[in-house]
């Protein structure tokens, strides 16, 4: 895994004229192997530089670099993957979740190979390998997003983005699906951009948190330290409105789900 670099990062939509400015120089890291998690209202900008980072939304300026190179858009072989947070409308419902996610391997692979490496996938991502064959609209919520982490890893991104993949899902299946996050963060290793309006899903998996209101990072910094003495109105605002934010967090299910 890498490191992913946003400097002064600027995006903007509408005319010359008339711009709207979604993102307001910002300037975040991602260490290698780490988590960070970026929590911020809905309409703040948190999406809007994800999709930058892989390529879905214009960079007015500034730089979005990878290990010090800008980051590439084109070609089969993607650094970075992107989980988004409708697991259904991300995957085809034409195509089983077993070609989803051979589609997304690069290419240097025989038709076995891919076949075995997608089982391998789904069997990472605590999705039966039995259900290969199905269909998306024949799984849970949970199980579709486990098939888009699946896709994602099939890429062998240098960093995962995952922009509110547990806001779509139910109460009783966000927990599982963190955990697994958190599961394979330590076994792969992963540098991963967390993406949440919930600041007690970031605290759970992030070992760093950035806090964007208003288009801009307005504090960051190791978890714990952010989180137990925030600095700014906004992360406080923020903290105040998770039930217990000043208790431990309750840690989510650890029990295995095919939910």
């Amino acid at each position: 895994m890498s490191e992913l670099r946003f400097e002064d990062v600027v995006v903007r939509y509408g005319t010359p004229r008339r711009p709207f400015t979604a993102v307001d120089g910002v300037n975040l890291v991602v260490p290698d192997g780490q988590v960070v998690g970026l929590v911020g209202e809905s309409g703040c900008g948190k999406s809007t530089l994800a999709r930058a980072a892989v390529g879905l939304a214009p960079l007015h300026s500034g730089r979005i670099l990878l290990d010090g190179q800008p980051v590439p858009h084109r070609g089969r072989r993607r650094p970075l993957q992107m989980v988004f947070q409708d697991p259904y409308s991300s995957l085809d419902p034409r195509m089983s979740i077993a070609d989803s996610v051979t589609e997304a391997i690069p290419p240097g692979w025989s038709r076995a190979e891919r076949r075995a490496e997608a089982e391998r996938l789904l069997e990472l991502v605590q999705v039966d390998p039995a259900k290969a064959r199905a269909r998306p609209s024949e799984l849970s919520g949970g199980q579709r997003q486990r098939v888009a982490l699946a896709r994602a890893l099939a890429g062998q991104p240098k960093v995962v983005i995952a922009d509110e993949i547990t806001s779509a899902l139910d109460v009783s299946i966000q927990g599982a699906v963190l955990n697994l996050v958190r599961e394979l963060q330590r076994e792969l290793g992963l540098s991963m951009l967390f993406i949440s309006h919930n600041l007690a899903v970031v605290r759970y998996v992030a070992s760093h948190v950035a806090v964007m209101y208003g288009g801009r990072i307005v504090e960051q910094g190791p978890a714990e330290q952010v989180l137990t003495d925030p600095q700014h109105d906004y992360t406080r605002q923020l903290l105040a409105a998770v039930p217990g934010s000043r208790s431990t967090p309750t840690p989510a299910p650890t029990a295995r789900s095919t939910s």
